[in-house]
């Protein structure tokens, strides 16, 4: 069995997130997703509008995501891959150089991202809309 692992935070779920969780699942056959708790998020300046029980459920109810797992800390990813025996590491393309360091332990493949959809987008529209 092939394992997958991706990190994120994956607040305001929208169909760029579910292409890059489909594209990470294709490379195997187990995808594992770490996901960034409040507290994380906090540390990284970040704050959510789903906390990270609700956004754990709807990454759990997609049939690609075989298991989610909490992000606690940057530190985290060797341990993980170790733990959970994974042979690809993937992440968005953004990310792209930043995670080479992983390659002693598995694959590390950049996925590109939906390029007219993002989170921080989303809020963006938001807030506009309000206004």
């Amino acid at each position: 069995m092939k394992k997958i692992l991706t990190y994120g935070t994956f607040d305001l779920l929208h169909y760029g997130h579910i292409n890059l969780l489909q594209r990470a699942k294709a490379l195997g056959d187990y995808l594992i997703v770490g996901l960034s708790t409040d507290e994380f998020n906090a540390v990284k300046g970040k704050q959510c509008y789903f906390p990270y029980d609700e956004r754990r459920k709807m990454l759990e109810a997609l049939r690609c995501v075989d298991l989610v797992i909490p992000e606690n800390c940057w530190a985290q990813k060797e341990s993980d891959i170790r733990e959970f025996k994974v042979d690809v590491f993937v992440m968005g393309d953004d990310w792209k150089g930043k995670f080479d360091f992983l390659d002693k332990h598995c694959e590390v493949v950049y996925l590109p991202r939906t390029p007219e959809i993002s989170t921080t987008q989303i809020k963006k529209d938001i807030v506009n809309k309000k206004n």
